[in-house]
């Protein structure tokens, strides 16, 4: 048993740290695409507890000039993957009221 805690431990210090780079790496995305610092933030948290690795890819390719949270959602609403586009617009929404983070 005491064998199996030191891989244990180590794997769940590394998915922490996946969590942390993947979370940065959906911040800048969302801040390329357009979005506000601020807003960037608070939704690449949320997005990043619920979303898979291949979904966030996704959002990757969303680059642009500045836009609004609208734009943004409207943007991701043709990916025409509906969870990807739920999870969005419950965060894009959550943030821009001020309601988390």
């Amino acid at each position: 048993m005491r064998g199996l805690l030191l891989p244990l431990a180590i794997l769940l210090a590394t998915a922490g740290c996946v969590e942390k780079i993947a979370e940065s790496r959906v911040r800048s995305a969302l801040v390329r695409a357009g979005l506000s610092e601020r807003n960037s933030d608070c939704m690449a948290h949320r997005m990043v507890e619920r979303l898979s690795i291949g979904q966030l890819r996704k959002l990757e390719v969303l680059q642009g000039q500045k836009r609004s949270i609208a734009d943004y959602v409207y943007a991701v609403e043709r990916l025409s993957d509906p969870e990807v586009l739920g999870v969005t617009t419950s965060s894009a929404a959550l943030c821009a009221t001020g309601l988390v983070r």
